[in-house]
C-alpha cells in the first residue's frame, strides 16, 4: 500500500499565483454582464441611506496615483457600508468646463480657434470633453471601483446646467451675488480672473525699490519739505498709485539723513538704516500715523497727488511703515480707497500691457514695464534703493505663470453677507482629521468675496440681461426659463440665439422702455460649477440625498471643492451639503518627492496594474496612513505584493483543506470543539470586531495591519502550522478534524467577507470556491457579525499565555538544530521545566507535543529543578533531545516503536489504526 493516498492532503483548483493582470479584467467583465452593481442596490433597498458624493475629477488626461488612491479608498467605504446595513449607492462624476480643455484643443492643433464661432468652439470642447471622460471612466473601472458608471454626473449635461442656474438664481434673489470693478487674481497668460482656488505659490525672483514721495501738504503736522518712504516689489504698480497708507496707532519718524527729511515707521529705522546704508541720521520728531492723515504727497512721475490715509492693513514686518497704495492692484488698497473715495484705476489690460492710463509705458507688458518705471524713479531722484528678492508669489494653476491683482468688472458672491452661517455649518461637520475643521474655518473667515465670472468661452454663462440703461436684469422670471432652456436645449444657445430668443415671451422691463436687451457673455468660475453638485446631483437624482454623509478628496479640496460646496449651498439652503468631510494627503515618490515626468519618477496607475494588478494597488492604499501624504514606489508596491502572497496563500490553504467539508453536515458546535478551535474563534472573533471598527474610523491602515498579522502569526505560524498533523493524517470523519475544518471555513468566510472591500477581485475569486456558500458574490453578503462567545475572557487568557510559552519552546528547537543536529522538529523530545499555574496549565493539556510538532513532548517539574544542561527563557526553562525510536513512515513522528501490526511494519500504533479502519 502507498501510504500516500491514505494522507488527506489539501486539493483546490484555486490557483497559487494571482495573475491579477490577466484575471481582474475578466472579472470586472463578469461583474458587468451580471450587473452586480444594480443587484447591489436592489438587494440594500430600503436600509438607511450612506451618500458618498463623488467631487469631480477634470476630464482631461490620463488617470494618476493621486485619482487611484481618491477612488479606491471612496470604493472602500463605500463596499463597506453596503455590507453593514446601509443602501450605499456610488455615482461618479466629472468636471468638464475650463480652461484646460480650451487650452488642449488649441494647443494640440485640433482646432482653429480664430475661425470658429463661440457656439461651434463650445461644441469641440464638448466632444473632447466627453472623449476624457470615456478614458477616464475605463481607467477608473480598471481600478476595480463600483459605481454607476452608465449614468454618472457631468457637469456640461443640460439637467446640471438647469439646476446650476437655479443656485446662481437663488443666490441672487438673496443679494448674494453684484458685479464690482475691484481687484481681483488676474491671470494674463489665460486672460480671465482667477479664484483663490485656482491660484498656487511658486517662488519669483522680483526688483525691491524704496521710492520717495515728496510732502506738499503737511496739513500743519509737517513742514512740507520730507518726503514719505514707500517699499514694493512691483515697480509697474508705481503708474497706479494714489495714496500711501500709514497704520493711525503706529509712531512715524522725521528722519534727517544727509539733507534729506524722510518719513518712516519708527519702529523699523534699524533695519532701514541697514537697507538704504544710512551712514548717519537723527529723528527730527516723531507722531501718530493718525496725525498724518490726510497729509498730502506728490506722485513722484505725474503731476498728480497721493493722498496719505490711515490704514488697519499696515505692519512692521517690512517695508517701511508707509504703504504704497494703488486701488487697482490690491485687495486692501482698493477697500482703503473705497472708504477715502478714491478712483480704480488700472492702467493694465487684459493682457497684462500698460495702457496709455500710464503715460511714458503704453504697450509694454506689466513685468518689462519694471525696468523703465524704474529708470524713470531714478532720473527724477525718487528711487532711493534697489535690489532683488526672491519670494513666494502667486501664478496660475493651469498655465503655471504669474498672475497680479488687477480691477476689473466682475461678478462676485458676497461671502461678508452669509460669512457667519458658513462658520456655523463648519462646526456642524464632522471632520477627519480634526484640522481640517480649523483650517476651512480659517479660510472661510478671511476670505473675501468670490469673484466667480470668468472670461473664457467653456463655461456655464452667467445668467444676466441688460436693459439699454445698462442695467442688470436677474428675476425669478427670467432665471425660471433661462434654467428651462438650459435642461431643454443645453447651454450653447446661449452662444446661439438672439438674447430676444433667450428672453420669456413678452418681457418686458422699465430698464429697456423699447425692448432691446443685451446678454452677459462672461461664464462661472468652474469651482461655481462643481460647487453647486448637491443641488444638480444630490437633490437632481432619486438614486441619492442631501446632505451628503461624506465628502472625500485630497486636502487641497479645502480651498477648492469643499469651500465652494459650502458656499452654495449654505447661500442656498442655509446648511452644509455634508455631514462628514474626509481628506487625504498626495502621493510623493519613495524619497518622498513630489512626482515629476522630468525627474522620471512618477507611477502611473495603468503600469501597475498591468504588471502587479489593481488589487496590489488597493491593498497599497490600505496599508499607508493617507490622511498625510503617502509614498509609492516600484520598491514599496513589490513589499506590498508579497503581502498579497501571504493573504493569497492563506486563503489557498484554507480552501485545500476544506475539499471534502459540507459546513450543512460536517460543521461542529462551539461547545463541542477543543480548548483550542475555541479559542481560534475567540480570536477570529476580536479580529472581526477590531477590523470593522477600523472600517467605521475609515483606519484602512488597520484593518490592513491586523488582517496580515492574523494570516501571518495566528494562522500560518501557529493554528495551521500544527493542524496540518490531524488535517492530513486523521481520516476524514474524525471529530478533531471536523472541528479544525469548522475554524477554518468560519476564518475563510469572515476573512473574505472583511476583506472585500479592499481586495475586491480576490475576494470575489476566493468565494467562487468556498463550499456551501450559495449568494453570487461576496459583494451581495453582509460583513461578519461579531458573536457572543461565552468563557471567551478566561479562554484568552489561559491560551494567550500558553502562545508565550510556546515561544520559549520554538526558541529551544531554532538553537537544537544549530547545537544538536535536530534538522526537524518532529524529531525532537521536548521537556519543560514550569513554575506555579505555568506548570499546571502545560500539564493539562493532552497531547501537547503536537502543539509544538514535536514526537515527544512532557513537563518534568519545576524551573529550580532543571539539569544544567537545560536552557532558561522568558518564561520556561527548556530541554530538547533526539526523540528516541523509529520514524512513522506515515506521519513521519519518532515513535517508540512500530509495527503494532505484521500488515503494516513501518506505521506508528495511532497510523495503523486508522489505515486498518478506514483504508483497508
Amino acid at each position: 500500500m502507498d501510504y500516500k493516498d491514505t494522507l488527506l492532503m489539501p486539493k483546490t483548483e484555486f490557483p497559487m499565483r494571482g495573475n491579477l493582470p490577466n484575471r481582474e479584467p475578466k472579472m470586472q467583465e463578469e461583474w458587468e454582464n451580471k450587473k452586480i452593481y444594480e443587484k447591489v442596490q436592489e438587494r440594500t433597498a430600503g436600509r438607511p441611506m450612506f451618500v458618498l458624493h463623488d467631487g469631480p475629477p477634470y476630464a482631461n488626461g490620463d488617470i494618476h496615483m493621486g485619482h487611484a488612491l481618491n477612488k479606491i479608498l471612496k470604493d472602500f467605504i463605500v463596499r463597506y457600508k453596503s455590507m453593514t446595513g446601509y443602501n450605499a449607492p456610488y455615482v461618479p462624476g466629472w468636471d468638464t468646463h475650463g480652461l484646460p480643455i480650451e487650452t488642449a484643443l488649441t494647443k494640440k492643433g485640433k482646432v482653429d480657434r480664430k475661425k470658429l464661432t463661440v457656439a461651434e468652439f463650445r461644441k469641440k470642447c464638448e466632444e473632447y470633453a466627453l472623449q476624457q471622460i470615456d478614458n477616464q471612466r475605463e481607467q477608473f473601472k480598471r481600478l476595480g471601483v463600483r459605481g454607476d458608471w452608465d449614468n454618472p454626473y457631468v457637469t456640461l449635461t443640460h439637467e446640471y446646467e438647469a439646476q446650476q442656474i437655479r443656485v446662481f438664481g437663488d443666490m441672487a434673489k438673496k443679494g448674494y451675488i453684484y458685479k464690482g470693478k475691484k481687484p481681483v487674481y488676474w491671470s494674463p497668460s489665460s486672460e480671465s480672473a482667477l479664484a483663490e482656488a485656482e491660484i498656487e505659490y511658486h517662488d519669483k525672483r522680483s526688483p525691491s525699490i524704496y521710492v520717495a514721495f515728496d510732502v506738499v501738504d503737511g496739513k500743519g503736522v509737517l513742514d512740507g519739505d520730507e518726503k514719505y518712504v514707500i517699499w514694493t516689489t512691483t515697480p509697474w504698480t508705481i503708474p497706479a498709485n494714489l495714496g500711501i497708507s500709514v497704520h493711525p496707532e503706529l509712531d512715524y519718524a522725521v528722519v534727517k539723513v544727509n539733507d534729506e527729511k524722510y518719513i518712516v515707521a519708527q519702529g523699523l529705522i534699524e533695519q532701514l538704516e541697514k537697507e538704504l546704508d544710512w551712514s548717519s541720521f537723527e529723528v527730527l520728531k516723531t507722531v501718530k500715523g493718525s496725525e498724518l492723515e490726510y497729509t498730502v504727497a506728490k506722485h513722484p512721475l505725474y503731476d498728480r497727488e497721493s493722498l496719505v490715509m490711515n490704514g488697519d492693513h499696515v505692519t512692521l514686518e517690512a517695508g517701511t511703515g508707509c504703504v504704497h497704495t494703488a486701488p487697482g492692484h490690491g485687495e486692501d488698497d482698493y477697500i482703503i480707497g473705497q472708504k477715502y473715495n478714491l478712483d480704480v484705476l488700472c492702467p493694465v489690460d487684459d493682457k497684462g500691457v500698460m495702457t496709455e492710463e500710464a503715460p511714458m509705458f503704453e504697450g509694454l507688458f506689466y513685468d518689462n514695464a519694471n525696468k523703465p518705471i524704474t529708470e524713470k524713479l531714478k532720473e527724477a531722484g525718487a528711487l532711493l534703493h534697489l535690489n532683488f528678492m526672491t519670494h513666494s508669489y502667486p501664478h496660475d494653476w493651469r498655465t503655471k505663470k504669474p498672475v497680479i491683482f488687477r480691477a476689473t468688472a466682475q461678478w462676485f458672491a458676497s461671502i461678508k453677507d452669509f460669512r457667519d452661517d458658513l462658520l456655523r455649518e463648519i462646526n456642524e461637520v464632522k471632520w477627519v482629521p480634526k484640522w481640517g475643521e480649523t483650517r476651512l474655518f480659517n479660510m472661510v473667515r478671511d476670505r473675501g468675496d468670490w469673484c466667480i465670472s470668468r472670461q473664457r468661452a467653456w463655461g456655464v454663462p452667467i445668467p444676466i440681461f441688460y436693459g439699454e440703461d445698462g442695467e442688470p436684469i436677474i428675476n425669478d422670471e427670467t432665471i425660471d426659463h433661462v434654467s428651462d432652456l438650459f435642461r431643454q436645449h443645453g447651454s450653447n444657445i446661449w452662444f446661439e440665439w438672439e438674447t430676444k430668443d433667450l428672453l420669456p415671451e413678452g418681457f418686458t422691463s422699465e430698464h429697456s422702455p423699447n425692448g432691446t436687451f443685451t446678454k452677459e457673455m462672461d461664464i462661472m468660475d468652474v469651482w461655481f460649477d462643481s460647487g453647486s453638485s448637491h443641488q444638480s446631483v444630490l437633490e437632481e437624482r432619486d438614486d441619492l440625498q442631501r446632505p451628503a454623509d461624506l465628502y472625500l478628496e485630497g486636502s487641497d479640496q479645502y480651498r477648492g471643492w469643499f469651500n465652494s460646496s459650502l458656499s452654495t449651498a449654505v447661500a442656498v439652503t442655509g446648511k452644509a451639503p455634508y455631514k462628514g468631510v474626509l481628506s487625504h494627503g498626495f502621493t510623493l515618490d519613495g524619497e518622498g518627492r513630489k512626482m515629476s515626468k522630468s525627474i522620471g519618477n512618477v507611477v502611473i496607475p495603468d503600469k501597475v496594474m498591468k504588471q502587479l494588478g489593481a488589487d496590489i494597488l488597493r491593498l497599497w492604499v490600505a496599508s499607508v496612513d493617507y490622511q498625510a501624504d503617502v509614498r509609492v514606489s516600484d520598491n514599496i508596491l513589490k513589499q506590498v505584493a508579497e503581502v498579497y502572497r501571504k493573504i493569497r496563500n492563506t486563503f489557498r490553504f484554507m480552501l485545500g483543506n476544506l475539499a471534502d467539508f459540507d459546513p450543512a453536515k460536517n460543521a461542529v458546535a462551539f461547545e463541542d470543539m477543543s480548548e483550542l478551535d475555541q479559542y481560534m474563534l475567540v480570536k477570529l472573533n476580536n479580529l472581526v470586531k477590531e477590523a470593522k471598527a477600523g472600517y467605521e474610523e475609515y483606519q484602512f491602515a488597520s484593518v490592513y495591519n491586523k488582517v496580515h498579522n492574523y494570516c501571518t502569526i495566528e494562522l500560518s505560524s501557529f493554528y495551521m502550522d500544527i493542524a496540518k498533523d490531524t488535517l492530513y493524517i486523521q481520516h476524514a470523519d474524525h471529530p478533531e478534524r471536523r472541528g479544525i475544518q469548522t475554524v477554518m471555513y468560519e476564518t475563510l468566510v469572515a476573512l473574505t467577507k472583511l476583506m472585500s472591500p479592499i481586495l475586491s477581485h480576490t475576494a470575489d475569486e476566493v468565494w467562487t470556491f468556498i463550499p456551501g456558500v450559495t449568494d453570487e458574490s461576496v459583494q451581495l453578503t453582509d460583513m461578519p457579525g461579531v458573536k457572543d462567545l461565552r468563557e471567551s475572557e478566561a479562554l484568552l487568557e489561559k491560551w494567550d499565555r500558553f502562545m508565550k510559552l510556546r515561544d520559549d519552546v520554538l526558541k529551544a528547537l531554532e538553537e537544537a538544530r544549530n547545537e544538536k543536529g535536530i534538522k526537524k522538529s518532529l524529531e525532537a523530545n521536548v521537556t519543560i521545566y514550569a513554575d506555579g499555574e505555568d506548570k499546571n496549565m502545560l500539564e493539562a493539556i493532552s497531547n501537547l507535543h503536537k502543539l509544538f510538532i514535536a514526537s515527544k513532548a512532557s513537563v518534568a517539574g519545576e524551573r529550580s529543578q532543571a539539569p544544567d544542561t537545560a536552557k532558561a527563557y522568558d518564561f520556561l526553562t527548556v530541554e530538547i533531545d533526539f526523540a528516541e525510536g523509529e520514524k512513522c513512515e506515515r506521519c513521519w513522528v519518532v515513535a517508540p516503536s512500530l509495527g503494532k501490526s505484521e500488515a503494516h511494519p513501518g506505521l506508528c500504533d495511532s497510523c495503523t489504526d486508522i489505515v486498518e479502519n478506514h483504508y483497508q
